[in-house]
């Protein structure tokens, strides 16, 4: 036993010697990084020069002034077209608004029959922002309200069990098509009817857009109080608007310049006031009348 035992022993030592290395599975490539222990490739100097000589080649320096001046050119011609179709300043002009401004044109717009001066209040020839001027027209509230609206519409349509992603992005759609279509409309007329004053198309948007405010009003007391309700609501809120739409549009439409022309000039920009303001309760019906059963 001990024989056999010291045998297999010098065998095995025999075989560990004679046993021939496995080759490798993959050829040895990193010769070129030998002077790193593992083959790992340098880190400090060589990376340090191959980004010295990136930022130092005159080609790359080239490529990026040229990239830079067209980045700089395109900049420029975005501004340059934004400024051609929408005014910046005057777009800031219909948002300086405050939270003391928002709380009084609420209150305006649900009970204007109290208020007595319409004119918008001027500054050196320029009119006061909106925080300064109630009668001033704005955009943030027509804006807010509309997504209120919205957002009013999908919760009324759940509640009806007929709520669904096109059904409230055909609500949306049509409220803002409505509105472009009165714009539109208003601005035709006031053409038409050669009217000189200061309304550009943010102020008639402005003014179209109150009626949000009345909408949501409406649609959230159907809610509350059933259709009944809805009606009372829709009667109080498009009464009060009508009676601001034709306060605020008489005083900027027919201004001390238009007070001096033709009989019948005077009587077409007044008749194109009562009617945008008779136009309201049924903008307001129509989209307000299929969110309350």
């Amino acid at each position: 036993m001990a024989y056999h035992s010291g045998y297999g022993a010098h065998g095995s030592k025999h075989r560990a010697r004679a046993a021939p290395d496995p080759p490798p599975l993959f050829d040895d490539t990193s010769g070129g990084y030998s002077s790193q222990p593992g083959g790992y490739p340098a880190t400090g100097a060589d990376v340090a020069f191959s980004v010295n000589h990136l930022f130092g080649d005159p080609m790359a320096n080239v490529a990026m002034a040229y990239g830079s001046s067209i980045a700089s050119h395109g900049k420029d011609m975005v501004h340059k077209e934004l400024h051609r179709f929408v005014s910046v300043s005057k777009l800031k002009y219909f948002f300086a608004v405050d939270t003391a401004y928002v709380a009084k044109k609420l209150g305006l717009l649900v009970f204007p029959y109290t208020h007595q001066n319409w004119e918008v209040q001027y500054s050196r020839d320029a009119p006061l922002p909106p925080r300064q001027d109630l009668n001033a027209p704005d955009l943030y509230i027509p804006t807010m309200a509309f997504i209120t609206y919205v957002l009013l519409a999908g919760m009324a349509l759940g509640i009806q069990k007929r709520f669904s992603p096109e059904v409230l992005g055909l609500c949306a759609s049509t409220a803002l098509v409505w509105v472009v279509m009165e714009v539109l409309a208003l601005l035709l007329g006031l053409y038409l009817a050669t009217v000189r004053s200061d309304l550009s198309t943010f102020h008639l948007l402005a003014y179209s857009g109150y009626k949000y405010v009345g909408m949501i009003l409406s649609v959230l007391t159907g809610l509350l109080f059933g259709s009944d309700g809805y009606y009372v609501a829709l009667a109080w809120t498009s009464s009060a608007l009508m009676y601001f739409i034709v306060r605020s549009l008489r005083t900027a439409a027919l201004g001390p310049d238009s007070m001096g022309g033709p009989v019948p000039r005077q009587r077409l920009q007044l008749y194109l006031t009562l009617g945008a303001a008779a136009f309201q309760p049924l903008i307001i019906y129509w989209l307000t009348f299929h969110l309350v059963r």
